[in-house]
């Protein structure tokens, strides 16, 4: 096997075509680097170079040996950047997964966008999943971050967890609505009129926390919709069709036809969780979180 210092030895005595001088660039006395070079000429069985006197000159079979050698220390010299690049964080590649809110919020944006910035060739790999398959990915190492409407458990021995956002609820309403300008809305006021509500899979589903919050309210709406996405909802309130509940960043990008009203009366909100695993203590790994928990929105 070559030794890298060895070929350094080798490519500073041809460059300088004089041991003396090369001794003197590499910080080695000349004794010991005329025995580095005899010693890599027995290893390869190839004479490198013709003794003139004071002077070396490269044999033809040095002179290509050369140009080989240069080559595979600039690569060497490559690798060995990339790894202190890969264990500074600075290069490789983050999977993350996300619920919907992250993006409507602009939480996954603003997370990303100082990290990026700082670390231009490090790439990720973003994936749109529930708060239980991130979870599992997490576990299986398929993921190294997740943002999650469900956290694990504070004192999960393998997941970590932090809010990262944490929205009230609106009332999107039909802007020809009556309800849509006046005095603050009340429970009552909404009691019986149709609603849309957004349906996922458990442990995300919606429906039976939004009606259990409405009970607490002290009203109880018809659901006369169900949607899996919250932007489908407002279509339908453009449409005149019902009422929902939505968070408050999707105010930004609703039409105009919808209306939003405040219920600070209503308990529900819409929090996001980043995880990640414990035991992983990668620089980029920190890094990230540190962007992620500075990008939340104030409370």
């Amino acid at each position: 096997m070559l030794d890298l210092q060895q070929l350094r030895y080798f490519v500073g005595v041809a460059e300088q075509e004089h041991v003396g001088r090369a001794a003197e660039l590499l910080h080695i006395s000349q004794s010991p680097l005329s025995r580095q070079i005899m010693a890599l000429e027995a290893q390869l069985g190839l004479r490198l170079f013709e003794r003139q006197r004071q002077r070396l000159r490269l044999t033809p079979e040095g002179r290509e040996f050369l140009a080989e050698a240069r080559a595979l220390l600039a690569r060497a010299e490559k690798l060995e950047e990339r790894g202190r690049r890969l264990g500074a964080g600075m290069t490789g590649s983050l999977s993350v997964g996300y619920v919907e809110a992250a993006v409507h919020s602009g939480l996954l944006a603003r997370s990303l966008r100082p990290f990026r910035e700082a670390r231009p060739d490090l790439q990720f790999h973003l994936s749109a999943q529930r708060s239980a398959e991130q979870l599992d990915a997490l576990l299986q190492r398929l993921l190294d971050f997740g943002f999650v409407y469900t956290p694990p458990a504070p004192d999960d021995a393998e997941i970590a967890s932090v809010r990262v956002l944490d929205e009230p609820l609106l009332l999107a309403l039909p802007a020809s609505d009556r309800l849509a300008n006046g005095p603050p809305v009340r429970p009552a006021d909404l009691d019986g009129r149709a609603f849309v509500t957004v349906v996922r899979r458990a442990p995300d589903t919606n429906r039976a926390p939004f009606l259990a919050a409405c009970s607490r309210a002290g009203f109880m709406p018809m659901i006369a919709y169900e949607t899996a996405d919250p932007l489908a909802s407002l279509e339908l309130v453009a449409a005149g069709l019902a009422f929902a509940t939505v968070q408050a960043s999707l105010r930004k990008v609703a039409p105009p036809e919808v209306a939003f009203r405040d219920l600070p009366w209503f308990d529900r909100r819409v929090a996001v969780h980043l995880v990640w695993r414990r035991a992983d203590a990668r620089p980029a790994i920190e890094a990230f979180r540190d962007a992620a928990i500075g990008a939340q929105s104030p409370r």
